[in-house]
């Protein structure tokens, strides 16, 4: 079945690729470069047709496990720059990509980024660990 459907199909799993720069390359307005590297290595290697049953999460490194968070308006203009991105390739692609917030969302910030036109949903990490922290977002997501 593997070699038929490809092995992530076969067994029913949906690629997660991760993007997202540190603390310093945002501080050096580099955000926009890091992640079109991030995403080119990927594109130019597999194609647009890699991101068709994917899903991607901005991630920045510097909010992993830190408590801190991008703004709103931070987090949607590097979604809108990853769709865009997708979109000059293939745009039914970009338009069917889930992209996914994965830098600390917690109960407190989950309603506002997942209000952004582009954050499609969270990648949860520390806060599914607390089960009232995480009902909040799953909430917020309704």
């Amino acid at each position: 079945m593997a070699e038929k459907y490809g092995a992530a199909q076969a067994v029913g799993l949906t690629p997660i690729f991760c993007v997202g720069e540190t603390l310093q390359e945002r501080e050096a307005n580099q955000t926009e470069a890091v992640v079109a590297r991030q995403l080119d290595a990927v594109l130019d290697k597999h194609g647009i047709g890699s991101f068709k049953n994917a899903v991607i999460a901005y991630e920045p490194v510097w909010a992993i496990g830190t408590g801190k968070t991008a703004t709103p308006q931070q987090a949607q203009d590097v979604h809108r720059f990853i769709r865009t991105r997708l979109s000059a390739k293939d745009k039914m692609v970009a338009e069917n990509t889930r992209i996914l917030y994965g830098g600390s969302m917690k109960g407190s910030n989950a309603k506002e980024l997942l209000a952004q036109a582009d954050i499609d949903g969270g990648l949860i990490g520390g806060a599914s660990l607390q089960a009232e922290e995480f009902l909040t977002i799953c909430r917020a997501a309704d």
